[in-house]
């Protein structure tokens, strides 16, 4: 089904996979490719180095690269979005690094608090402020409910050969030929102030698609496959995905979407997809056409891996809790509920072993058959014209029940809906009992449609993390989500709720002919770009505030632990909850009382004690008042040779987080900001799961240490004091000595890493955030 190449590959006329060192017979491939006449193939073009340059991805990012060096690349992007989550903290820091216009096509989108049921006036605020921020700036504004931002750009804004930045960690438009990547705020505001991304060349991984897919197995399907797979090894962790072969012929452009979007998952750099006739067709239909042009990689082309995928072996699947690579087929699932089920409580218990949470699944299971209480399809992954139009079909004439289950669809954006409404799959559905509601993001991220305790909800969304959706642990709330294709939920929805695989209903997978309505966006969306209006005020609610004032980094550091997570991984939701709690994101100080308020909510506490010592610190340094009797038995505890007044000048006292694997799943920096605004100064970790979060910490000035120490002994409240931290960085070493001194004073050693960081990113830690940097860059 996938077999993964942990090797260099050789991909010859998008058609044939060689290994790179085996013996290559060139007039065997020459006769089996090329007619007599056309360009042939010689050993030049086997050779490794220029074959690597052969990729899509090589050339699309060489196009973009103002470096002139094609190991490290300083990338301009075309285009870049965000949502009313992230937008406002993007122009706030802008702003304060000098902002006085959009320099390139940035959209606002309003699609993940558009329910504005949350905090009063303040979602409502937002959304005015992003309008307020396009007239004054000149960008692009798309009203609440108008579409989810990964549809509209695909609709309105990706392009063959284009790059899009995007503050949403599933940007990715890859399918339709332009390499997108999701980030943190920091780095739009980069390319706000004309600065550009600046990364490592990235290795690239061929997806190598063949045959076609059975007629009951949709792209959820193949795409958590491929999650199942990679995610847990790291194989694709940072890098390219390139998606080739002569399946992708076989799938329409919906299909070749919905597996795209969720590369996030695999937590790759981004991906891009040969582009065909059916993308050409795509963009026609959006009025689009002269933004089409071929893209495919060159007659014979290097890649440093390949995820090799018979698509005619994949079979209907479902990612139960709590991570979308928990995969099993619905088939094993259906046939050993209790063995399966039982394991993902287990895993609950770990995840929620501080807590008294009674958290079950094999309660769902009766007459030895799973019923679940909710389905959703929505979003960016399900909410596409042709997976709802499918499910339409194959719940046509049937119902839902009147029982526990119910059954939501989202189309991803109003034209969609226009269309469904039009060819009449919308009566189709409300007809069953399902509930069909605007564009919105907030079944995705835990802000709609929250199921009831212990419920448990499939859905064709993109993420099913602890509390995804939306439930309270601390307050002994839990329910839980497990990922499905939007036919298999149709399936389990024909059969009222019991858990049922695509391939046991009959699956239609004809759909009607899409035409794409643009009057709707041009009567509602605020088109600015290029159009400035410096006289315009940007539009302040009493919710918005401006980010702390930061101090630079000192001489060194005193850090106190303030917590300790040591599962695998840990999720940007972990850290700063998605739902109701990013209503409050316009606010530093509120959004930062939730901080890790899912995980461990003495957290918060914590850090703040730290921060008051420290204000008191700064108060000491700066106007010179009398050393409080804790600063002096604070700093008594380092032996260093040095008195007590000299450290108090030079030694900044902050939290600090330790994670095995911090900070995967979603771009949203607060993962990072809320814990620099209370206090925080630095993550240690084995590793950070993604670039986007560990770019995150970088750019809110925290230090991203890594330790080698895998079986890592650190209590809340100890302390760790890192002399000389302000050198180090300056001199571009890698590595520095800290010393742990525990309850008893106790002192020990422990090496942290500050490795692979570039010239730029040292001097915005040393400046103490992005927004210090750019006041003196």
């Amino acid at each position: 089904m996938i077999n993964i190449i942990n090797q260099k590959m050789l991909l010859v006329k998008n058609q044939e996979l060689i290994e790179a060192n085996e013996k290559i017979n060139i007039d065997d491939l020459n006769r089996k490719f090329f007619d007599e006449g056309n360009e042939r193939l010689n050993e030049d073009d086997f050779e490794l180095s220029k074959a690597q340059k052969k990729t899509m991805a090589f050339n699309i990012l060489e196009n973009h690269n103002l470096s002139g060096n094609m190991e490290n690349l300083k990338l301009k992007f075309d285009t870049i979005a965000s949502h009313d989550i992230t937008f406002v903290g993007i122009i706030q820091t802008a702003k304060a690094c000098g902002l006085e216009k959009f320099p390139m096509e940035y959209v606002l989108t309003n699609c993940h608090n558009s329910l504005c049921a949350v905090g009063g006036t303040i979602n409502e605020d937002d959304h005015l402020f992003g309008l307020s921020a396009a007239k004054k700036y000149g960008g692009t504004y798309v009203p609440a409910h108008q579409a989810v931002i990964h549809q509209y750009m695909r609709e309105m804004m990706a392009g063959c050969g284009k790059m899009i930045l995007g503050s949403d960690s599933h940007t990715r438009y890859g399918a339709l030929g332009t390499m997108a990547m999701g980030e943190g705020g920091p780095e739009l505001v980069k390319q706000l102030l004309k600065r550009t991304y600046d990364i490592k060349n990235p290795e690239i991984i061929a997806v190598y698609l063949e045959n076609e897919p059975k007629a009951y197995v949709g792209p959820q399907d193949v795409a958590l496959s491929i999650i199942k797979e990679v995610f847990k090894t790291g194989f694709v962790k940072n890098k390219v995905m390139e998606f080739v072969g002569p399946g992708i012929s076989k799938l329409t452009v919906d299909f070749r979407n919905g597996v795209d979007v969720m590369t996030t998952e695999t937590t790759c750099l981004s991906s891009i997809w040969c582009t065909d006739d059916k993308v050409r067709e795509y963009l026609k239909v959006h009025g689009r056409e002269n933004e089409y042009k071929e893209i495919m990689p060159g007659k014979v082309a290097c890649y440093d891996g390949v995820i090799k995928v018979d698509l005619s072996k994949i079979e209907p699947v479902i990612a139960l809790p709590f991570h979308p690579s928990n995969v099993f087929s619905i088939k094993e699932l259906n046939a050993n509920p209790y063995e399966i089920l039982r394991s993902v409580e287990e895993d609950a218990k770990q995840l929620f072993k501080n807590s008294n949470l009674n958290f079950k699944l094999t309660n769902k299971i009766k007459d030895g058959k799973i019923h679940v209480d909710q389905g959703i399809i929505a979003g960016c992954a399900g909410g596409t014209y042709e997976n709802i139009s499918i499910a339409g079909e194959m719940l046509a004439d049937k119902f839902i029940g009147s029982d526990e289950f119910s059954l939501m669809v989202y189309p991803s954006s109003q034209p969609v809906n226009f269309e469904l409404n039009k060819n009449g799959t919308i009566n189709k559905l409300l007809e069953t009992g399902a509930i069909v509601k605007t564009a919105f993001c907030g079944p995705c991220f835990g802000a709609g449609d929250t199921p009831s305790n212990n419920a448990l909800s499939i859905r064709h969304t993109t993420r099913n993390f602890p509390n995804r959706e939306g439930s309270k642990p601390k307050d002994g709330q839990i329910s839980s989500v497990a990922l499905m294709d939007s036919r298999s939920i149709a399936a389990t929805a024909i059969n009222k709720g019991i858990l049922t695989s695509a391939e046991d209903c009959p699956t239609i997978n004809e759909v009607r002919e899409y035409s794409f309505n643009d009057k709707i966006y041009k009567n509602r969306v605020y088109s600015g770009f290029n159009k400035v209006d410096d006289k315009s005020e940007l539009l302040f609610g009493p919710n918005i505030k401006p980010w702390p004032e930061m101090i630079e980094i000192t001489d060194n550091l005193l850090l106190k632990v303030a917590c300790v997570i040591k599962d695998e991984v840990t999720t940007t939701d972990e850290l700063i909850p998605s739902g109701e709690t990013s209503s409050y994101r316009s606010d530093p100080f509120k959004l930062a009382e939730f901080t890790l308020s899912r995980k461990d909510p003495e957290y918060v506490n914590r850090a703040k004690s730290i921060k008051k010592i420290e204000d008191d610190r700064i108060n000491v340094v700066e106007n010179n008042v009398e050393v409080t009797e804790e600063i002096e038995k604070i700093f008594n505890i380092l032996k260093t040779g040095k008195s007590v007044e000299e450290l108090i000048k030079n030694t900044s006292l902050g939290s600090v987080i330790y994670a095995n694997k911090p900070g995967d799943g979603s771009a949203r920096e607060q993962a990072a900001s809320c814990q620099k605004v209370l206090g925080g100064w630095a993550n240690i970790a084995i590793e950070y799961a993604t670039k986007r979060y560990r770019s995150n910490c970088i750019n809110w000035g925290m230090v991203p240490f890594k330790t080698k120490e895998k079986n890592i002994v650190l209590k809340n409240n100890e302390y760790i004091f890192i002399p000389g931290i302000k050198v180090a960085l300056e001199n571009g070493e890698n590595e520095v000595e800290a010393f742990i001194i525990g309850e008893n004073n106790d002192t020990r050693k422990l090496t942290l890493y500050i490795d692979d960081l570039t010239k730029d990113e040292r001097e915005i830690i040393l400046s103490g955030c992005l927004i210090n940097y750019y006041k003196t860059h």
